[in-house]
This record gives structure tokens, sequence and C-alpha cells, in this order.
């Protein structure tokens, strides 16, 4: 293998079906370094059945060293990862490009610009994380000034952010889930009414009663309720409480899930990125997305 060869390093489903959406963007087989979680495979399996052009696929635990010094050309999932610093650091790979990490994209792209600190919003970090910073900053800074560094994104950064990062090098290239589109089957009936499951309790940011409460409220007596992948099994049997509510499990992201749906949807979901990314998915669907407010937890009403 050659320096120019492409690897995708990713640790979420929406950075794996953004993998494939770049790689049939590109007309190209991508390997794929994905990490060893259970929805990671049930989403790979599932894009390998709709036609994704990935090639070997390979799960691992920690940094995969030796997939990633095979190759010279990094797709990355999540670019403010401790682990993508020190990888990055040390191995300093000849050409990067960053996918989407949800709504992490703008934060990362105000990142790249110096506008924020490189490290992840809200988390305090520390250690070799905070010290491998400023060494993987400066490779990726060299590898836009040599026009070897990308974002492929679905999200809107602002013609000002988008210039600003064009002036230093960064070459854009925007999608919008077209691949996702064009090979889904059609989704299963559902019912017009669907509600997202949310993480916020789980990351302590909303209390499960209110959580609960909200997901009464989204419902109005009948819908279906579609997990998060990290919803704790306390949190779903407080959900499957709700009157009229169908719990739905799956085991793959909702852009998957309801890419085939044929007609309109109303979707209530927390702020997430999903605000973004579904209304792609199903555009032309005449979807509506409901986004409701989560009440801040103890913990942050406290801070």
């Amino acid at each position: 293998m050659g320096r120019e060869d492409v690897l995708a390093w990713v640790e979420s489903p929406l950075q794996l079906i953004g993998a494939a959406e770049w790689a049939a963007a590109h007309g190209t087989a991508v390997p794929v370094a994905g990490r060893l979680t259970a929805q990671i495979s049930e989403t790979a399996d599932e894009l390998l059945a709709r036609g994704a052009r990935f090639g070997e696929l390979e799960p691992y635990l920690g940094i995969p060293w030796s997939l990633l010094a095979r190759h010279g050309h990094w797709l990355v999932g999540d670019g403010f990862s401790g682990q993508f610093r020190l990888a990055a650091a040390v191995l300093r790979p000849r050409r990067l490009t960053f996918l989407d990490d949800g709504g992490l994209a703008v934060a990362y792209a105000d990142t790249l610009l110096g506008r924020r600190p490189y490290a992840r919003p809200s988390v305090q970090e520390r250690g070799l994380t905070t010290a491998a910073a400023p060494f993987a900053a400066e490779l990726v800074h060299r590898r836009a000034a040599a026009r070897r560094a990308d974002l492929f994104t679905a999200f809107d950064l602002g013609a000002e952010r988008q210039d600003a990062l064009s002036d230093r090098g960064f070459g854009i290239r925007h999608h919008d889930f077209s691949w996702t589109r064009a090979t889904a089957p059609a989704a299963p009936e559902l019912g017009r009414r669907v509600v997202l499951g949310s993480a916020l309790p789980v990351d302590g940011r909303m209390l499960l009663v209110d959580y609960v409460r909200w997901v009464r409220d989204a419902a109005a007596d009948a819908a279906v309720y579609l997990p998060h992948r990290r919803e704790t099994a306390e949190q779903l049997d407080a959900v499957a409480t709700v009157p009229g509510l169908r719990v739905h499990r799956t085991g793959l992201p909702v852009e998957l899930v309801l890419a085939g749906a044929r007609g309109p949807l109303d979707v209530h979901t927390l702020p997430s990125s999903t605000t973004t990314t579904l209304p792609l998915v199903l555009a032309g669907t005449g979807v509506t997305v409901h986004t409701g407010r989560a009440r801040r937890s103890m913990r942050e009403a406290a801070a």
C-alpha cells in the first residue's frame, strides 16, 4: 500500500454513513477501521447490504496504529478525538479529510480557524489528550497549507466561515445524503408520528423525569419511539410507561431507518444533529422535524 491510500477511521454510525457517502461521491472503495461496538457492526452490515463501496472492515479498540500507518489519507470521523490527536502527531498522515461527527461539525470548523480551543465542547480535558492538541493542530494546518486537508460535510458552515477555511487552504465539499436516499429500501411502517430517543439523561444534561414528560408530550397518545444508541435500560423502561408509545428497536441510526419513507412524517426530537440530517435524508417527503426544548439538569443548574 502507498501513502496515498485512503482509510476511514470512524467511531460512530453517523461517521460510518459519512464514509459511505464519501466513497460514493468519489467512486472508490474505502477500507474502514471501525470502533468495536455492536451498532457500528450492524450499521456496517446494513450499509454493505445497500451497496456501500467499502473495502476491508477492521474492528478495533484503542488506536488502530498498524492500519493508520499503512494509509496516507485518513477520513477522520472525530477531529476532536484524543486518539486522533495522538495518532496524527505521531504518524503524520499525508492527507486528512474530516467527516461529520454530528453537531460538532461547526465547532470543529471554528477550532480549525483558531476561534476556539482545540478541545471538545463542554468537556474538561487533561493529560495526554491536551498535550497532543498543539501537535495535531500544527499537522492539520500544514496539510491545509499544502491543499491536503478537507471537510466533507452535510452541515451548513455559513458563507463567512467557509470562506475563511478556504483562505487557509481547507477544501470543502458538501453532501446531502444522496447515496443514502438512493439506496434505501422502503422504510418500515411506523405511522406518521415518530419520537427520537436522546442520550441527554445518560449524559446528565436532563433529568429522567423531565425527559419522560417530554416524550409523553411529543407522543400525543400515539407514536413510535426510536431509541438512541446510548440509552440505558432504566431510561427505556421509563419511556415504555408512556401511554400509546411503541418502542421500535432497530440497532441502526435513524438516518438509515427513515431514509426509505415514502410519506410525510412528523418527527419529534430534542436538540441533536438529526435536525440537520433528517431534512436532508427525507428531502421531498414532506417531513416536519419538531425540536423540543431540553430542560436543564440539576447539575447544570447548579453550575
